[in-house]
């Protein structure tokens, strides 16, 4: 058809006579044939006589006729009534129209197109066409200034963000003493709402040391005293002179206790009140210390102070525990309660709750005790199904035993809650349980963490690790510059905040953070069960716990009830100011 076509616009001519020019029409040849007589067998490619830019749909010159066709509809009508108007002006108008749209025919004619460039200029002269997302402005999202206070503690946290780091590093020694000055004094000074420079601004860098203070006891500068939960394997291997030594132990253990009042004095050894626990747990009541950990080879404990979580007195979360311990803490006197046991219980009695026709005689209320008492055991029983050795860590020989790695004590669902008064009594019990020091295996006779953010009695002051690197990302585009600042060692939660509110400023609210949780204690986010008493009010409590040597925002965040349950954070991000998180 091509060639019927082209013959039908095209005059016939003889191959002796020169080519006709025609107006319009480009010249062509089309060269020796494939297969004729005497050639190669590669022969000569052919162009199309027709890919030409003008014979395509979206040419120039019928983008610039078919423009002109509208703009002569378009001036139609209002030439006609000119016309009415004016009947003399008529071969003027027409005349005057027609010189204009030759003026902007040729100027909209005057590209310059060769033979190669003919089949392309059209894809790059095309405009890229935007999605309507792009197009549209996206309607203001709702700011979230602050996140969810999380209890648990962390390892690890790794800052990222398109802005430098490199102001948190190479600290000033008058930066530094400043920062364990204000830190030791419990004196916060507000930074700028706008950084410019962050490596000059003197707030700020002072402000991050004051952030990674943070008070431990015992202290052993050889060994990393946290995490304790199946640290057997950090601690193998490890110079730990008190592991067969029964006289370093209870001097070991000596060294931060005195003799209590209120144990009986043929307890021994373990029936010692630790000065440093006692000093805490009176900080606490006075609100001069707003919480702390006891960190043990088996549980940890997270005493809080009154109005923090949305509580009206001192509570006090242990997890994991094991039916054993429950029992001992029954025997003790102290009550408590398992609240995700008891929300399990509600829905499952929700889920499984058949109404009761009049032919059914109702049970008797023995019964029913009965019942509840067995159905309590049953659901400790399936909560303490570790795969049997959690008796082994009880007696302290599970290093003994050679045991699957993937068995290990994971019971989120036991967590204890402890509340009012009977926190002294657990106190006590604490300090005197036998199972709260290890009797074998690589942290023998090592008394349990404590970690608060104030000072205590026996404590040693300690700093996180910092370190700011710059590392590169692969894009979609190329690689891009991301900015980095790690933070290692027990984080506990105002460290996180105070971290996030110096960052806010500094990274011009722009950055994401990776948080590292020490999972058994991602469930001491739990939300307490709310009391009869009216709420505390948060201005209340942030007035309370004023002198806890903590931050109003910080204080205020904590005062919160718990919204995570049983999950902790795992990344937290700030576009535009306004954060967002994942558990």
């Amino acid at each position: 058809m091509r060639r019927n076509r082209a013959r039908s616009e095209v005059p016939e001519r003889s191959t002796s006579s020169p080519a006709v020019s025609v107006p319009g029409v480009r010249p062509f040849s089309p060269g020796p044939l494939l297969n004729a007589p005497g050639q190669s067998r590669g022969g000569v490619k052919r162009r199309n006589p027709f890919a030409n830019i003008e014979n395509t749909y979206n040419s120039p010159k019928k983008r610039a006729f078919s423009h002109t066709d509208g703009e002569k509809a378009a001036v139609a009508p209002v030439l006609d009534g000119k016309l009415k108007e004016r009947p003399n002006a008529g071969a003027s108008l027409r005349e005057e129209l027609l010189n204009t749209d030759r003026r902007k025919q040729h100027e909209r004619t005057t590209v310059s197109l060769s033979e190669d460039d003919c089949l392309f200029e059209e894809e790059r002269s095309t405009p890229v066409l935007k999605s309507p997302e792009a197009v549209c402005p996206a309607a203001p999202a709702e700011v979230c200034v602050e996140f969810p206070a999380d209890w648990s503690l962390k390892t690890r946290v790794l800052f990222t963000s398109p802005q430098s780091f490199s102001w948190a590093e190479h600290l000033k020694a008058q930066e530094e003493a400043q920062g364990l000055s204000s830190h030791c004094r419990a004196q916060f000074t507000s930074t700028p709402a706008n950084i410019p420079d962050p490596r000059g601004c003197v707030e700020l860098r002072c402000g991050f040391q004051q952030c990674l203070q943070f008070w431990q006891h015992p202290s052993m500068p050889w060994l990393s005293l946290f995490p304790r939960i199946g640290a057997e394997r950090k601690f193998s291997g490890k110079c730990v002179p008190w592991a067969l030594d029964t006289t370093l132990q209870q001097s070991l253990m000596s060294d931060c206790s005195e003799a209590s009042t209120m144990a009986d004095s043929d307890q021994g050894s373990s029936g010692i009140m630790s000065v440093s626990l006692t000093s805490l747990y009176s900080l606490l009541k006075a609100r001069l210390c707003p919480y702390f950990y006891l960190c043990s080879y088996q549980f940890t404990v997270l005493f809080r102070a009154a109005g923090l979580s949305g509580s009206k007195g001192i509570t006090a979360l242990l997890s994991p525990t094991t039916r054993g311990l429950r029992e001992a803490m029954r025997v003790e006197g102290i009550e408590f309660s398992l609240p995700l046991l008891e929300e399990r219980r509600k829905s499952k009695d929700l889920t499984e709750s058949v109404p009761q026709t009049d032919s059914e005689e109702p049970a008797s209320s023995a019964a029913l005790s009965e019942h509840s008492e067995n159905e309590e055991d049953d659901d400790e029983d399936d909560d303490d199904d570790d795969g049997g050795f959690s008796w082994l860590k009880e007696m302290g020989v599970q290093d003994k035993i050679k045991k699957p790695d993937a068995i290990s004590i994971k019971l989120p669902e036991s967590v204890v809650l402890v509340e009012g008064s009977n926190t002294f009594t657990l106190l006590n019990f604490l300090i005197n349980c036998k199972s709260l020091v290890a009797a074998a295996g690589s942290q023998a006779g090592l008394p349990p963490t404590l970690l608060a953010p104030t000072a205590f009695r026996g404590a040693t002051l300690h700093t996180l690790k910092a370190r700011a690197v710059n590392v590169k990302t692969r894009v979609r585009t190329g690689y891009q510059d991301v900015c980095s600042l790690e933070v290692t060692g027990p984080i506990m939660p105002h460290t996180l905040h105070a971290l996030t509110q110096l960052l806010r400023p500094a990274q011009r609210g722009e950055f994401s953070v990776g948080l590292y949780t020490h999972e058994p204690t991602a469930v001491l986010n739990v939300p307490i069960s709310p009391s009869s008493e009216p709420e505390t009010q948060p201005e209340c409590v942030v007035q309370d716990l004023g002198r806890c040597g903590l931050q109003q925002s910080s204080v205020q965040q904590l005062a919160a009830p718990s919204i995570l349950g049983k999950c902790a954070l795992r990344q937290l991000h700030m576009r535009d100011y306004s954060y967002s998180w994942k558990t």
